[in-house]
């Protein structure tokens, strides 16, 4: 097993020792398209990984996994993993995964350690597991070094509560919203639905706690009046009734976390209809 790389100088060598072909002088043509970094604390590291692995053909990128680690001794040590897929033609594509676990205060400085990472001239991406900190150091600073954030409520607690401090940080990051976009498929059947649904005063949902206040903010954003909810839980979102009565169930499948964090891995802009329900469902 290769020794852990204790620097962001040995980190960067070992990239660039991986990247060349065995055999060959030639390295690998770099095809990143981004820098995607994941703040991953310990009870979220088997399902970071299982995402991760389901996208590295879709997105060709650096991709930077921090492991916090606060309680161990001060330091970092991480491991570099270069790997190449053929993309037809006679090319390949070339992913970076850099996994680094940041121990002691380390954990509570994390943007000393990414930002000589990112790519020049490319977006950077967070995807951040659990509910983000807000105002905490590590979180604050990742925030000022990216361009968009990515978070899945659905890890939340105490909601809606927890989405209060949300719109704080809209002004500074792009923010998606995983749970948001699992409510994709429902939203444009609910609005074709539209005057009807204009009187609407209650909203039953049958889903996550997060898709039943997002989907019951996004009613009262729109409608502009007091929306009344009442949640079934629910794994997954199956079921939604407008004042008693049954809403037409959206076609499709609900696609996988690769593949809705692939989704928002290609959106840059930011979505003022979900600032909105968020806000709606804070209230």
């Amino acid at each position: 097993m290769a020794a852990a790389l204790t620097s962001i100088r040995e980190i960067e060598r070992e990239l660039s020792s991986q990247r060349f072909e065995p055999g060959s002088e030639q390295p690998y043509q770099r095809t990143s398209v981004m820098t995607h970094t994941a703040w991953v604390p310990p009870e979220w590291v088997e399902a970071a990984e299982d995402v991760l692995s389901g996208l590295a053909e879709r997105h060709p990128s650096r991709t930077v996994v921090l492991f916090p680690q606060p309680d161990e001794e001060d330091g970092l040590d991480g491991d570099v993993e270069v790997d190449v897929y053929p993309a037809g033609d006679g090319r390949r594509i070339c992913t970076e995964t850099i996994r680094i676990r940041l121990r002691g205060p380390r954990a509570s400085a994390p943007a000393s350690v990414v930002q000589p990472l990112l790519l020049p001239d490319l977006p950077a991406f967070l995807r951040w597991r659990g509910l983000p900190p807000f105002g905490a150091a590590e979180f604050e600073q990742l925030v000022d070094v990216v361009d968009r954030l990515i978070v899945d409520s659905t890890e939340w607690p105490d909601l809606p509560g927890s989405y209060a401090r949300l719109p704080e940080i809209f002004e500074r990051v792009v923010v998606s919203d995983i749970a948001w976009a699992r409510t994709s498929r429902w939203r444009p059947m609910l609005a074709s639905l539209w005057p009807d649904i204009a009187g609407v005063e209650r909203i039953r949902v049958k889903g996550t706690a997060a898709q039943a206040h997002l989907l019951a903010g996004w009613l009262r954003s729109r409608l502009r009046h007091p929306v009344e909810l009442d949640h079934e839980p629910s794994d997954r979102l199956v079921g939604v009734e407008l004042d008693g009565e049954p809403a037409p169930f959206p076609p499709g499948d609900p696609p996988s976390g690769a593949d809705v964090l692939s989704e928002e891995l290609d959106t840059f802009t930011r979505d003022r209809i979900y600032e909105d329900a968020v806000r709606a469902a804070a209230r």
